[in-house]
């Protein structure tokens, strides 16, 4: 059985990755009104990879006896000014993640939950990626975004995203 506070920030956890979900369907509705299906293609896959963090999750829970409780899930309340707004909401929201899979960790780390470390040692790695990903494509965006023709091949380059599925043992 996990420690209660573990197990509590986990279930937490997992609203926290549905409502990232939301939040990037969210910013694939905007893009798709602004003719940038790539960039859409781009925040579906990061929600597809979003519900899968969080399903992975409600596993890790399940299989270690844990009752998992989903909670409401809130509506994205972002306000798009221009093109480069989501991206820009999108890398501060996953350092936020990354700060709550940071407090995770420390929590099990408190009470040697070396197991629990261990499940998050993937999500710590994914999230350096994730705010990776979320810079490289402000820093695109910015070099290309003003000009409507390299706009155009970089919103190509994003529709050939494909998503895969996480490979990680439970």
């Amino acid at each position: 059985m996990l420690d209660a506070k573990v197990a509590q920030l986990l279930n937490t956890q997992v609203n926290k990755e549905f409502y990232s979900a939301y939040l990037y369907l969210d910013f694939a509705n905007y893009y798709i009104e602004e003719g940038l299906d790539g960039f859409a293609n781009w925040y579906n896959v990061q929600a597809q990879e979003e519900r899968d963090h969080a399903m992975l999750m409600i596993k890790y829970l399940q299989n270690n006896g844990c009752p998992v409780t989903l909670e409401a899930i809130d509506k994205p309340d972002q306000t798009y000014n221009g093109v480069g707004d989501p991206l820009d909401a999108g890398y501060k929201h996953e350092q936020y993640v990354t700060s709550l899979i940071h407090n995770i960790y420390d929590a099990a780390n408190t009470v040697k939950d070396f197991r629990t470390m261990q499940f998050l040692d993937w999500f710590v790695k994914e999230q350096g990626e994730e705010e990776t990903n979320a810079e490289n494509l402000i820093k695109k965006f910015k070099l290309f975004g003003s000009d409507p023709k390299s706009l155009y091949m970089l919103d190509n380059e994003l529709a050939a995203r494909t998503y895969a599925a996480p490979s990680l043992v439970l």
